[in-house]
């Protein structure tokens, strides 16, 4: 009964940072996920750069995007912060 009493601080205290730390982390990652495999041509994104791009094609591990009329880069599908949504 002794060795219970002096676990279940810990036990609650793991219970937390799961709730509070690991599983945010875990959706939000999955989101992530799912936003860069459902990208398309057209689609305007933010790199973790900054810029704003079109992405141009889709490859399996890369994406070629268009900075401007005639300017295309190759970058990894992980440089990728979020989709570009217009406000207006």
């Amino acid at each position: 009964m002794e060795i219970i009493s002096q676990l279940l601080p810990f036990v609650f205290l793991i219970a937390i940072m799961y709730f509070v730390i690991i599983r945010p982390q875990q959706k939000e990652a999955k989101a992530k996920k799912e936003m860069i495999e459902s990208l398309k041509k057209g689609d305007k994104v933010i790199t973790n750069g900054g810029f704003i791009v079109v992405v141009h094609k889709v490859e399996e591990n890369f994406l070629i995007v268009k900075l401007n009329d005639d300017t295309l880069v190759k970058i990894t599908k992980d440089s990728i912060a979020k989709k570009f949504e217009d406000e207006a």
